[in-house]
């Protein structure tokens, strides 16, 4: 995306998903352990809005018909990333070191080693 010939500069990931539990927490109406279950149980709303978007994408309701592209899946299914990250950000203020360290491990358990280590 450009301004005037200039480019956007692109998001950081980890600074977006502090930005937004900043955001969320500034404005939470559930403290403590409930504030915490309800933050987790949205990811079972949005998983919700990636199926309603594959459904839709794919015809599967003979009474709607194709309601949704693929495009739509994609959005959702990044809303449900944001979420779980947001989500994790909320349990504990380490959330890079913990997933950095969790995605090292699913990667090595997956492709070996060698993989997990970037080589």
């Amino acid at each position: 995306m450009t301004d005037h010939g200039r480019t956007s500069p692109r998001p950081d990931l980890w600074s977006s998903v502090d930005a937004l539990w900043t955001w969320l927490d500034a404005d939470r109406r559930h403290d403590g352990e409930e504030g915490l279950l309800l933050r987790v149980l949205k990811l079972s709303e949005e998983v919700g809005e990636v199926a309603q978007a594959v459904i839709g994408a794919t015809g599967q309701n003979p009474r709607k018909g194709v309601t949704h592209t693929w495009e739509d899946v994609q959005g959702e299914l990044c809303d449900v990333v944001i979420t779980a990250l947001v989500a994790l950000r909320t349990l504990t203020p380490e959330a890079r070191e913990v997933f950095t360290r969790h995605l090292a491990g699913v990667t090595a358990r997956s492709l070996g080693a060698s993989s997990a280590a970037g080589d």
